[in-house]
């Protein structure tokens, strides 16, 4: 088999166009059209009305809570389970993050630990849910025990474009959504991300920080600290290309996934992440758990994934258990333990590379059956 990763950048031949464009106009700089119109389609296609696009999802992440007010010795409420650009920029502002475990319906943000969250704590500055892999979480619940307590939601959405809640588009359901453009995401700007909002006033302040706050003079005035944030007129033109084929790649990660469920379909020992009645999730990445009876780890199925050239990974493991958050407070729902925790020691990220073929699924599928079914799996 030839090299498979897990989640590589797939061309779609249209982004050559964009940045010969940027080159023949000479807009290299952090603006230009490319700029302004990557952030014009992603409004049309998520449906909001308001974009910046910035130099990556954690910096999208960072000006989301500072617009939102957030400021140091503020509590945010933000999922465990999770990639650390999501709750690393709480730190940026000074701010003390408290992680929520997830549910074992979505993955995502427990309603439940969230709730206890709020009887200790009943006026966060902000909350940070997470579409995990490309799953949206349970809004339908969040968002309600949100309004309740007056708390803004950020979004992050930076594995979910092209997924759906309740047939809406994610980046939809908070008052500052994000998506990241990094090279193993859906789409890739080879490296960028890009907040989102229904409100042009949020807009243009997030817009001046992340262009170092320089005020209308004709020499540099900064009153406010500014940030290099903003995303080159070249890497747009990637993410434009790229945004032309969304449909087809979350069709083909989709078939991925299906194709994985086809060839582990006998194998008692695994489950999937598992889809909600309400979410069309895009699944970036198919990640299976092992059951209680399996004897095997995932660090087993990782290891010789990998001595057969096969790109995988374990899940996120849990904020609440890494060193830089020992010392902040973490909720579950769960009588014991954590249900992040058992899902981070059972799962592993299978490759989904939207270039796969479905030999390689095959070929995949058939090294992982073999380690679990082997005599130590079983």
């Amino acid at each position: 088999m030839a090299k498979i990763y897990l989640s590589s950048p797939h061309m779609s031949g249209n982004e050559m166009k964009y940045i010969h464009e940027a080159f023949d106009t000479n807009w290299i700089a952090p603006l230009g059209n490319n700029v302004t119109m990557f952030e014009k389609e992603m409004c049309q296609f998520i449906g909001r009305t308001s974009a910046v696009a910035l130099s990556s999802g954690t910096a999208a992440i960072h000006m989301g809570l500072k617009i939102l007010g957030v400021k140091e010795d503020d509590i945010v409420f933000c999922s465990s389970f999770t990639f650390s650009g999501s709750c690393n920029p709480v730190l940026y502002l000074g701010a003390r993050p408290v992680f929520i475990d997830s549910d074992n319906e979505t993955w995502n943000m427990d309603p439940e630990a969230l709730k206890k969250a709020y009887k200790k704590y009943p006026f966060p500055k902000a909350l940070i849910t997470v579409n995990l892999y490309g799953a949206p979480a349970n809004y339908k619940e969040i968002l309600k025990i949100a309004k309740e307590h007056n708390t803004p939601v950020l979004e992050d959405s930076a594995e979910s474009l092209g997924s759906k809640y309740l047939n809406k588009q994610t980046g939809n359901f908070g008052d500052i959504s994000i998506f990241s453009f990094n090279g193993n995401k859906i789409i890739t700007t080879s490296g960028g991300g890009m907040l989102m909002c229904d409100n042009e006033e949020i807009k243009q302040k997030v817009l001046f920080w992340a262009t170092q706050s320089r005020e209308p003079f004709p020499w540099y005035e900064h009153k406010e600290v500014g940030y290099n944030y903003r995303l080159s007129n070249i890497c747009a033109g990637i993410g434009r290309g790229q945004l032309e084929v969304i449909e087809e790649r979350v069709k083909q990660k989709k078939n991925i996934n299906k194709l994985y469920k086809k060839f582990f379909k006998d194998n008692k020992y695994i489950t999937f992440m598992p889809e909600s009645k309400d979410s069309d999730p895009n699944n970036w990445l198919t990640v299976i758990k092992l059951n209680d009876k399996c004897k095997v780890n995932f660090m087993d199925i990782i290891n010789e994934l990998q001595k057969n050239d096969v790109e995988s990974r374990p899940a996120w493991k849990p904020m609440h258990l890494q060193p830089i958050f020992r010392n902040c407070e973490f909720f579950t729902s769960a009588k014991n333990g954590s249900i992040s925790e058992t899902i981070f020691n059972k799962s592993v990220c299978l490759p989904s590379d939207t270039k796969m073929t479905e030999g390689q699924v095959e070929c995949v599928s058939n090294v992982v059956n073999k380690v679990i079914l082997s005599e130590k799996g079983i």
